[in-house]
């Protein structure tokens, strides 16, 4: 795979060099202008992968002029390219109108190396979400991306995925372990759409929302006259799997009772129909999943260990989204482009301000909130850019409030406020934090790791 290219625009030979050996050391490539001319022909020739502009040149020091109108013209022929801009005045109205004609950042005349490193990190990555959409996007199938698999970046999925990849070429029962929202389902249809059993049914029950009346009859089927309702002889899920995947959502939420009965199952692979008393070949696969920690609950004596042990041949637990941070860009824009077309809206943008409030914010329902928001937002937003408001992140609720939160917590909900309430403008809330907007960034970086 090919390097990033950074092109480093400055009329200053010394600064040109000493960001050349900063980014290079990095593991980048670097392309260098010593004018808004160069610049130009520079894209031209190779267009880089993001840019680093001065405001200041050498016919106008101290306006930022030639600046912006270098960044108008690159705007308007490389719109999605990451622009950050560098100046040695950092006045905060040349930043600001820098960020207004489509900047992503800005740095500071002397910077700190890691502050480069971290800036040039971050709106690369953020680049390459945007790039992988469209690329997803291509040819109509944007809302077929999630069958094959959880839209991922972060090193945590890959892991997940590596293991998921494993397993799905044998038969062995999986447990799917995680907090709600975070993609157990998704998981298991894409191990069962990796596995030889990929040509049959994909068949899942959600043992939590089944009466605990109708467990033996949706599992095992029933037969004419079984019971009241029993007009006709009917297939469970167990059968309707047969050559296939049963996916037992909810596992740990089923009675000691029902419990006994799929463990039977399970070590029989057989099952009888509700009012029949004739062995049936139990011939799925099963996935099972939970977000409780069943460990617990065989402590507690409310989950059977045995029954444990014949769902747990491999157990593969999912992040949350907290811990997969990288994903963030990646799953925003997704949904925003699949909820776009859904809802028959063309395709919508997330402005910097929205970015950095998705980025900040906890996610406590995982992936699930963060395509509810994002619905939301497509519904609310009045024109083609996402905007702080529209994402209505809003105030947690009263058992998440300050005084309930722990001292990380707290910072990074006081932060996404403050970012909210100033629509995404760093140098606004840090001001109304109290802090440079040089700490605000620190503590940013901090809260995104």
């Amino acid at each position: 795979m090919s390097k990033p290219l950074i092109l480093v625009a400055d009329d200053h030979a010394d600064v040109r060099q000493a960001l050349c050996l900063l980014l290079r050391d990095s593991g980048y490539d670097v392309a260098t202008a010593a004018s808004p001319a160069e610049a130009l022909s520079a894209l031209r020739q190779t267009p880089p992968d993001l840019a680093l502009l001065d405001l200041n040149y050498q016919r106008d020091t101290t306006s930022g002029v030639e600046g912006l109108s270098l960044l108008k013209e690159i705007r308007a022929q490389h719109r999605e390219l990451p622009v950050v801009i560098l100046t040695g005045w950092a006045t905060v109205s040349l930043a600001v109108e820098a960020m207004h004609l489509g900047a992503q950042d800005f740095l500071e005349k002397p910077w700190e190396n890691a502050r480069v490193r971290t800036i040039v990190a971050h709106h690369l990555a953020a680049a390459r979400a945007r790039s992988d959409v469209r690329r997803l996007g291509a040819g109509g199938r944007l809302a077929d991306v999630e069958e094959d698999g959880p839209v991922h970046r972060s090193r945590a999925m890959r892991e997940v995925l590596a293991v998921a990849s494993r397993v799905a070429a044998s038969d062995v029962p999986v447990l799917l372990t995680g907090e709600s929202g975070t993609g157990k389902s998704l998981l298991a249809r894409w191990i069962h759409c990796h596995s030889p059993r990929a040509k049959g049914p994909f068949v899942g029950v959600n043992l939590g929302g089944l009466a605990e009346t109708l467990f033996e009859s949706e599992l095992f089927g029933h037969v004419k006259g079984a019971f009241t309702d029993a007009r006709s002889d009917r297939a469970g899920r167990i059968e309707r799997a047969a050559g296939g995947t049963l996916f037992l959502d909810e596992i740990s939420n089923i009675t000691p009772t029902q419990q006994a009965r799929l463990l039977h199952v399970l070590e029989e692979k057989t099952f009888e129909r509700v009012g029949e008393a004739v062995p049936r070949p139990a011939d799925a696969r099963i996935l099972a999943a939970t977000n409780a920690d069943v460990r617990q609950l065989i402590r507690d004596r409310r989950f059977r260990e045995d029954l444990y042990f014949r769902l747990n041949a491999v157990e593969i637990a999912l992040p949350p989204l907290r811990a997969r941070r990288d994903d963030v860009p990646l799953l925003a824009t997704y949904y925003l482009s699949r909820h776009a077309r859904e809802n028959g809206r063309k395709a919508l943008m997330l402005s910097e301000g929205a970015s950095r409030a998705l980025e900040a914010h906890e996610w406590p329902g995982n992936v699930r909130e963060l395509a509810h928001v994002m619905q939301r937002a497509v519904l609310l937003a009045k024109d083609d850019t996402i905007e702080v408001a529209d994402l209505r992140l809003g105030v947690r609720e009263a058992a998440e409030t300050l005084d309930n939160l722990t001292l990380e917590q707290a910072e990074r909900y006081v932060i996404q406020r403050a970012l909210e309430s100033c629509g995404g403008d760093v140098v606004a809330a840090a001001a109304k934090l109290g802090m440079s907007r040089s700490a605000l960034y620190r503590r940013l970086e901090k809260i995104r790791d």
